[in-house]
């Protein structure tokens, strides 16, 4: 059976979360393996909407083992509250399983967080603030704190002491701000060991005996490609590895375990936070797409940046994750517009460029051409095959298809769990 890899193919917020669900009944494993409680996955199941965090989305799936791999950054308040609050309402969280080396998030992380990006003024990174970078630079600086350390004192605290030696130099000479007692971080993270020890596991050899017993194991990125600390618009990205990649690393298991790579890709585009963006749209197009679509961030509640879809960042996504099948989503966002336009290639100082430029100074000042195509009004959230889609749609969707270097295998038309039209099999 296969390891499947999903993937942003944008900047995020394309809907990974529903296209898990989606293959929920047929996999055994949902692995995150990259990312930590700054992105949101949101998920609609009948008339109940759950907004996922830290969590990985199969969790919300009976009989799907989730998993947090060891590519994560885990804030472990954050996690027992996501987890309580599934379980008030009614959802079985007892699978769960917590790598033994993913790093945590502590109180002095998000505090650097804060206060470096108040910092920075104009040059505004764009965080979330949740302590997720201070987090991974603490891990490439080989001072952070895994969730091993949680339940070893003497680790625990010979660790924290030496993180807070240089931080609190940062804090109170740079930042102005008060000193932070390693007992106070100690203590606060000895007190979640007894709740979170049953959840922690050798999660890489767990994996890789679920996979030799032919199980079905889906891998979840957090965030996007165009995110993707290496592959995205640095330095307005991420602190991980959110490509395909990324789920070796982030879970421990070797490339060639992986046998699909399904990216996802919204019928328009949209970011959060700072950086380049060609197609972003500032007028009532952009409004229409930002209503229509619900385009508030489920984390921190930002509006997102709206603009028309790309086909060279679908195009670069596929060559970067191996996208083997796209899933379209928000299709139904599109109807009532007479036309609509797709970005096909840039304009840079007068050159056409058909993909993205390598130097982010050209991206910047990308500016798109455009290639328009019929509208639609007819209702398409009942649609469950392809030909169900008025003409328009399936012309636009043909179209797009052909511009992004992979097969659209799933069409999401709705918000719902079972509004999507499937093509091809995701699995097969």
């Amino acid at each position: 059976m296969p390891a499947v890899v999903i993937i942003g193919a944008q900047w995020g917020d394309e809907g990974k979360g529903k296209a898990t669900d989606l293959l929920g009944s047929r996999i055994d494993y949902v692995v995150k393996f990259n990312g930590g409680n700054n992105a949101g996955h949101t998920v609609v199941i009948g008339d109940q909407k759950y907004a996922l965090h830290l969590l990985p989305s199969g969790i919300l799936s009976p009989g799907v083992t989730p998993i947090i791999g060891n590519g994560v950054v885990v804030d472990i308040e954050v996690l027992f509250d996501e987890l309580d609050a599934l379980i008030a309402r009614g959802v079985d969280v007892s699978r769960l399983k917590v790598s033994a080396n993913a790093h945590v998030i502590t109180h002095y992380h998000r505090t650097l967080d804060k206060v470096t990006e108040r910092f920075l003024g104009k040059r505004q990174i764009g965080t979330t603030g949740r302590g997720i970078g201070p987090t991974y630079a603490d891990k490439i600086n080989r001072v952070g704190i895994r969730v091993q350390d949680i339940f070893d004192e003497g680790i625990l605290r010979q660790k924290v002491e030496a993180a807070l030696d240089q931080k609190n130099h940062l804090l109170v000479k740079i930042y102005n701000r008060r000193a932070i007692e390693a007992d106070e971080i100690v203590e606060s993270l000895l007190s979640y060991a007894p709740r979170l020890k049953p959840m922690v596991a050798d999660t890489a050899l767990e994996i890789h005996q679920a996979l030799e017993a032919d199980k079905t194991v889906l891998f979840e990125a957090g965030q996007a490609t165009m995110l993707d600390v290496d592959h995205g618009t640095y330095p307005f990205v991420t602190s991980s590895s959110a490509t395909a990649g990324g789920a070796s690393t982030g879970s421990g298991i070797g490339p060639g375990r992986i046998e699909r790579v399904i990216g996802i890709v919204k019928a328009y585009t949209t970011r959060v936070g700072a950086g380049p963006f060609p197609t972003e749209l500032f007028d009532a197009s952009g409004e229409f797409l930002r209503a229509n679509g619900f385009e508030f961030g489920t984390t921190t509640g930002r509006p997102r940046r709206c603009g028309w879809y790309d086909a060279p960042i679908a195009r670069y996504s596929a060559r970067i994750n191996g996208v083997t099948d796209f899933v379209l989503t928000k299709l139904d966002v599109l109807t009532g517009l007479e036309t609509i336009p797709v970005c096909v290639a840039y304009d840079v100082d007068g050159v056409r460029h058909d993909e993205v430029p390598v130097s982010q100074s050209d991206f910047h000042h990308a500016v798109p051409i455009y290639e328009e195509f019929p509208g639609w009004s007819d209702d398409i959230t009942g649609a469950r095959e392809f030909s169900d889609l008025p003409q328009a749609a399936q012309d636009y969707v043909l179209a797009v298809e052909a511009m992004s270097g992979a097969r659209i295998s799933a069409i999401g038309v709705g918000p719902g769990r079972d509004a999507i039209v499937t093509r091809h099999d995701l699995l097969g």
